[in-house]
């Protein structure tokens, strides 16, 4: 299979963080440009990826589409929506950053136009392979829980003062942590337990000053009688478990973030000796009862592959193989973001209408 040559819109957190070494850690994939207007981002764009054209605009690329493969949308949210449609329109394949869309239209609007140039759109949702997430796919799967009664799940920091970035500023749209965290935390829980019957949200404003959902709260519904309860919060000074998951013959409780973002903050990279793995001291703890055997401990945590999400995208665009994340699942995501939207606004309990 051909390199291919992957253009990066941002390089804030996301694309500096998570996208370009990521790209840059696949094989067949290389980091061929990156665009942004800050001098400082560019600077450190241009030290770290010597080979890749540094860009102050996005038109930049629309005007030489023949010289990339695919493009990566890693930009405030406001922007996801407006610059897949331009990739789209340029002939490109694009990945975008969670989440896909601020409504469930502009969502609409990409899944047409993809359809009508012939171009995939990858959703991106790296905390598929978190991995605290994977054992907790694990453990259900292989019915270590039994039928699951309840499912919790934090995301929880503490920052008491907005920093006053985008994901503060109410006024622009789409800041707060209902599209950040929420979008991961709602496509975990989807993933394990499909589309929920009904949803009820609180998205308040903690504090001083702050404009946008900053203490948050979803419940779900599941139509398998499932109660999932997602929490993320910035006032968070002690954190909740990370997951807690009740069955009718056991249960898992785990506490700690997944390591791989701060490895990737300290320049590790996957396949480096340990990468995400997560440390004994942070494996979760399961008491369950099966074939007439108790266990009651810590169990080890699965290691986290961000890297899968790029490895298959590669393999889809080379060979035209099923996408790490649909355009699908990502709509249900949408809807759920609405939903609880409408809840939190109107103070009702939403009931999900199938598509």
């Amino acid at each position: 299979m051909r390199t291919l040559r992957v253009a990066i819109i941002g390089f804030g957190l996301g694309g500096e963080v998570f996208h370009a070494p990521l790209v840059a850690s696949t094989p067949g994939m290389t980091v061929a440009a990156i665009v942004t207007s800050d001098p400082e981002r560019q600077r450190r764009a241009r030290t770290a990826y010597p080979d890749a054209t540094v860009f102050a605009s996005a038109d930049d690329i629309w005007a030489l589409p023949e010289q990339f493969d695919v493009v990566v949308i890693t930009t405030p949210n406001r922007w996801h929506a407006p610059l897949g449609i331009a990739a789209l329109r340029a002939g490109l394949p694009v990945v975008i950053d969670k989440p896909l869309a601020l409504t469930v239209q502009e969502v609409h609007n990409l899944i047409a136009l993809s359809q009508e140039t012939g171009k995939p759109v990858f959703p991106f949702q790296n905390r598929r392979w978190d991995g605290d997430f994977l054992t907790v796919r694990h453990l259900i799967q292989h019915d270590w829980l039994g039928p699951i009664a309840s499912y919790e799940s934090h995301f929880d920091r503490y920052r008491p003062a907005p920093k006053g970035a985008w994901r503060d500023d109410g006024a622009n749209g789409g800041g707060g942590l209902l599209y950040d965290l929420g979008s991961h935390l709602i496509d975990q829980a989807l993933q394990l337990f499909g589309p929920p019957q009904t949803v009820y949200a609180e998205l308040p404003s903690k504090r001083p000053t702050s404009l946008v959902d900053d203490d948050s709260f979803i419940a779900l519904e599941c139509s398998n009688g499932v109660t999932v309860h997602l929490y993320f919060s910035q006032v968070a000074r002690i954190a909740g478990p990370r997951f807690s998951v009740r069955g009718l013959r056991g249960a898992y409780v785990k506490y700690g973030l997944d390591p791989q973002e701060d490895a990737l903050r300290q320049g590790q990279r996957p396949g480096m000796p340990h990468w995400g793995e997560d440390p004994r001291d942070q494996w979760g703890k399961l008491l369950t009862e099966r074939d007439g055997i108790i266990f009651d401990g810590a169990i080890e945590t699965l290691p986290g592959a961000y890297e899968t999400f790029y490895r298959q995208v590669s393999v889809a665009l080379s060979t035209g193989a099923p996408p790490p994340v649909t355009l699908a699942e990502a709509m249900l995501t949408q809807r759920v973001i609405e939903a609880a939207q409408q809840s939190a606004h109107e103070h009702l309990v939403i009931h999900m209408k199938e598509e």
